[in-house]
């Protein structure tokens, strides 16, 4: 099992031990006036010592030897192995562990399931017990990471084991170095045995890619060509037939541009589609291949690409508008078309669902649009987070304008606070300064009963959590939570960080029964407890409830100015009940179908709270002009018409903040900005706080510099349209990489060197990815990124110069696991061939899963027993270091310090007792031991003498002794006279212990004895 030893890394430093007996030899002389044990006792510390720094400087380690065995089995779970293959893996695993896995050495085995990521399935365990029937992790499939599950298995092995790794894939990977990670692998002496996977030959068609001009201009002729390819079996020559479909997508609108019927032989053939573009728009063009047969053709996920293009114009404008409120804005679009701006109009509910339907805008206009707009509970709209961050990228790094249009429903009256938007924009929507706008206060009422559990109760928090994130720091929020009885998880408080309230309305679980009334008059208190300027409360339940005093409580919170809306989950609630609630309390009642609607109805109420953000004086005021000459106010003469009101914002404290006009009410200018610019990132933001005409700003509609001045707002804002010089973009995408080639020429179409060029990319998921691009050669500069994720990447070079934007896309249609269609055994054999450390190299199990069927073939199974065996140091020179320092303290004091060892050694023995458990008998000195003897024996004497002369009555002897005659003789024995002890002082005498006075006492009671002592 386990051998033990002491082993040193560097041994030549043990030649020092030849200096101790000199040491020793020369202590032996210098210490002779020590006395023998003290000299001794120096001498062996001082040996010692020296023992011990010569082992620390050799580097002793403490070394322990091991027949164990640690097996790891990596199973590829990437989407190119097929899914009867992945449940073959399983049943190799357990095959393997049926061998000559030995339980006495205690063999241990673990799995990792990998594909992108890798996952531990069974952690090293030496349990009887197999895999399990499926594999509960799930890692990304769409890639195939070698090299990090191997790197994951290293870190799983225990370090007192002989280490292997059984590897089951087809070798395709694509991310990752694997032959590397497993070199460094083997070299740390693990042993690498590789399970291929053959992949059954078949046709497999697929569409590389689609290549476009990087200069089209409008309604000029140009060639598409869509690369196709079919790999076929070796030795076939089979055609697939199928039909080739073109469509071009251009915001929400799509149409077939091409379609007819083709036939791939085997390898790569291009097909050239001749197209014209008459309208200036960012257009996708996607190609689709389906085949005749769909059995003829592997896999259909890498039957489609992709490729987009930017034919340029004048600059096109997007407003969304409220779907709750349609028109309001239609004098402003008039009024923008007839200076030359092209204005598109949607609604809150056809909102745009990728950043590449925003490319073929160069500016947004957000028109008192609110976050979210509910008309009943199972219809409206509202902007998700996905949709927010691509208006953010797509201004902050794709440069297009952003502008904001106040309104009731706009800003953080919008329930816009707490957002992306909010960061983009050079206004703050929340306000700091309590003087100026009141805060408000909600209390939230939630069922969190038993027929409450499950998707009911997780979209009802996440609804809550959603309402608080877009209340001011300053509002107050409470939550109660209800079964049959009231739970206060959110006690009154303001909200300040809203991540910690969103954690406790987190911990809610659903239990018991329904009883509304009670958490009804909790949130009640709550408010009434409240120093706010709105008070408003949202119940929310799916079931019946006991009969109480719901009218008397509607009515106290009427009189406490406090609004109830409520709420009705599923078809089991209260609904007449919830109604009157929420008619008699001035809020809303919803009635809910699908629990998904829950944010976007608690979103929209949570706006009454922010309704003091709206600022209406009582008499319009004319606007304050700050800076009359900026390219957004050149031009009007005269100044600004009166407003009637705006929302408030806060200012940001940035130097990039512009602010333009001003409201003179209310007496805080940071709080009354009507107009704000500022540059955020690649693009500009835009914040106009009153609305364009229909409400507060109905005197700006017969303003003759109106359409100038909404003009020059949106052209500030619009994204350059203008030339984007001799600067051609090209995109490429290979494993995992896309490369960008620029190729920029001047004015004399010569090359363009030295060039200040910059680029970025956003992914999918709306991350941004920089790109650092460097030129390579005359005129040409290339750029590189990592594009993984299937889906659309967003692309913007930046020419420099002056010169505008130039934008493009590259779109990964499918993962690069449905390209690879045989095993690379090439690989597989070169991972198995590494030999591991100065062991044998691994084994290549050539049947591959087949082998699962049977024992496995002698020096295929992973438990033999070819490696060395496993072998762990540990370093204890520290420790000597430590003991030797230890001795030489020792040694001083034996030299410096004089003392009798004899209670030491007392000491010693009374602690070798202890530990024994001995019972020590105190051992008393001879002389009391000698007087001790000799007063037992007095004592027995004295009890001799005693019984001897006393007398006793005896009764039956009575009468004989009254009829005795009385005789009279002389007494025969004469009475000792005992002289008085002298009390002559004895001044010369030394002082007697107590012992030797009683020792003396003793002797003269026995020669005071007549008898000495005798019978």
């Amino acid at each position: 099992m386990f051998e033990h030893s002491v082993v040193f890394d560097r041994p030549a430093y043990l030649a020092l031990l030849a200096l101790i007996p000199v040491l020793a030899w020369l202590g032996h002389r210098s210490l002779a006036s020590l006395g023998s044990w003290r000299r001794w006792t120096t001498l062996t510390l001082r040996s010692l010592v020296a023992l011990g720094i010569i082992l620390a400087l050799a580097d002793a380690q403490y070394r322990r030897e091991s027949d164990e065995l640690t097996v790891v089995y990596l199973l590829d779970q990437s989407l190119s192995i097929p899914a009867t293959d992945r449940q073959a893996m399983l049943k190799y695993v357990e095959t393997s562990l049926e061998g000559e896995r030995s339980t006495v050495l205690d063999d241990r085995f673990a799995v990792i399931a990998f594909g992108r990521d890798a996952a531990v399935e069974v952690p090293p365990t030496a349990t009887e017990h197999g895999v399990p029937g499926r594999l509960e992790s799930l890692p990304d499939p769409e890639y195939t990471d070698l090299a990090s599950a191997i790197q994951r298995a290293k870190a799983l092995f225990p370090p007192n084991a002989a280490k292997r790794i059984v590897l089951l894939t087809d070798g395709n990977q694509n991310l990752g170095d694997a032959y590397r990670e497993a070199r460094g692998a083997a070299d740390g002496g693990v042993s690498i045995d590789v399970v291929p996977v053959y992949l059954e030959p078949r046709h497999e068609i697929s569409i590389e890619k689609v290549d476009l001009p990087a200069n089209i201009r409008r309604s000029q002729p140009f060639d598409m060509r869509v690369v196709l390819r079919n790999d076929a079996p070796a030795g076939s020559n089979d055609a697939i037939a199928g039909k080739l479909v073109v469509i071009r997508k251009s915001g929400q609108r799509e149409e077939t541009v091409a379609e007819e019927e083709v036939t791939i032989p085997p390898g790569k053939q291009v097909l050239t589609i001749q197209q014209e573009i008459d309208q200036s728009d960012f257009y996708t063009y996607e190609a689709r291949f389906v085949p005749t047969d769909p059995v003829a053709d592997g896999m259909a996920q890498n039957n489609i690409a992709s490729a987009f293009t930017h034919i340029r114009g004048k600059g096109n404008v997007l407003l969304i508008e409220n779907a709750d409120d349609r028109g309001q804005f239609d004098f402003l679009v008039e009024r923008l078309r007839s200076q030359d701006l092209e204005v598109e109009v949607t609604a809150t509910d056809n909102l745009f669902n990728s950043l590449a339907e925003l490319q073929r805008y160069d500016a947004v206009i957000l028109a008192n649009v609110s976050r979210s707009s509910v008309s009943d509970a199972d219809s409206g709209a509202s902007f998700s987070d996905e949709q927010i961050k691509m208006l953010v990228r797509n201004t902050r790094e794709l440069g297009c304008g952003l502008i904001m249009i106040g309104g009731p429903d706009s800003y953080g009256a919008g329930g816009w606070a707490n957002t992306e938007l909010e960061e983009a924009m050079p206004v703050d929507f929340q306000i700091k300064n309590a003087e100026v706008v009141p805060v408000g206060a909600l209390a939230i009422v939630i069922d969190r009963s038993g027929s409450m559990d499950g998707e009911k109760l997780a979209m009802s928090k996440a609804a809550a959590i959603a309402a608080v994130r877009t209340m001011g720091k300053r509002d107050f929020i409470s939550v109660t939570a209800f079964d049959s009885f009231p739970t206060k998880t959110v006690p009154l408080r303001q909200v300040g960080d809203y991540r910690t309230v969103a954690r406790r309305i987190d911990t809610i679980a659903s239990a018991g029964g329904t009883d509304m009334y009670p958490g009804m008059v909790e949130g009640f208190k709550d408010l009434q407890k409240a120093e706010a300027a709105v008070k408003h409360m949202i119940v929310l339940t799916d079931g019946q409830t006991p009969d109480a005093k719901f009218d008397e409580l509607v009515r106290r919170m009427r009189q406490a100015k406090v609004t109830v809306t409520t709420v009705a989950v599923g078809n089991d609630a209260n609904v007449p009940l919830l109604t009157g609630i929420a008619t008699r309390g001035g809020g809303k009642f919803y009635y809910v179908q699908n629990p998904r609607a829950l944010p976007r109805i608690f979103l929209r109420e949570v706006r009454r709270v922010a309704r003091p953000l709206v600022y209406e004086p009582p008499q319009p005021v004319t606007p304050l002009v700050i800076d009359p000459d900026n390219e957004i106010l050149r031009g009007l003469d005269g100044g600004v018409p009166p407003i009637s009101g705006l929302v408030l914002t806060d200012v940001k404290e940035n130097p990039l903040v512009e602010v333009l006009l001003r409201s003179p009410l209310p007496a805080t200018p940071n709080n009354a900005t009507l107009l704000a610019t500022w540059t955020y990132g690649s693009g500009k933001a835009v914040a106009l706080t009153t609305d364009s005409g229909n409400r507060w700003a109905k005197a700006w509609t017969e303003w003759e510099g109106y359409d100038k001045f909404f003009a020059q707002i949106v052209r500030w804002a619009m994204r350059p349209t203008g030339d984007t010089g001799n600067v051609t973009v090209a995109t490429s995408t290979r494993d995992g990489k896309t490369e960008i080639v620029v190729t920029a020429l001047d004015a004399e179409e010569n090359f363009a060197n030295q060039q200040t060029i910059t680029a970025a990319a956003i992914a999918p998921d709306m991350s941004t990815i920089p790109v650092q691009v460097e030129q390579v050669a005359p005129g040409r500069y290339v750029g590189e990124f990592t594009s993984e994720q299937a889906g659309s990447y967003l692309v913007v070079v930046n020419p420099g110069g002056g010169a505008a934007p130039i934008r493009t896309g590259v779109n990964i249609g499918y993962s690069s696991e449905y390209r690879d269609q045989e095993t690379n055994l090439a690989l597989l054999k070169s991972l198995a061939s590494l030999p591991a450390g100065d062991g044998p190299s691994g084994a290549l199990v050539e049947q591959g899963l087949a082998a699962a069927n049977g024992p496995l073939a002698e020096g295929q199974n992973p438990f033999r027993r070819d490696l060395p065996r496993a072998a762990s140091n540990q370093p204890i020179w520290p420790w000597l270091v430590v003991a030797s320092a230890c001795l030489f303290w020792g040694d001083v004091f034996v030299r410096r310090v004089q003392f009798d060892p004899t209670w030491l050694l007392a000491l010693l023995a009374t602690a070798r007792d202890k530990v024994l458990r001995r019972q020590r008998v105190a051992e008393a000195p001879e002389t009391m031991s000698r007087l001790q003897t000799r007063k037992a024996q007095i004592s027995e004497q004295l009890d001799e003498r005693r019984s001897a002369t006393r007398f006793e009555w005896d009764e039956s002897a009575a009468s004989t002794v009254a009829a005795a005659p009385v005789v009279e003789q002389p007494a025969s024995v004469k009475p000792t006279t005992l002289e008085p002890p002298s009390l002559k002082p004895e001044t010369d005498a030394p002082a007697e212990s107590y012992t030797e006075r009683l020792l003396k006492a003793k002797k003269q009671v026995w020669n005071d004895t007549p008898d000495g002592g005798q019978k």
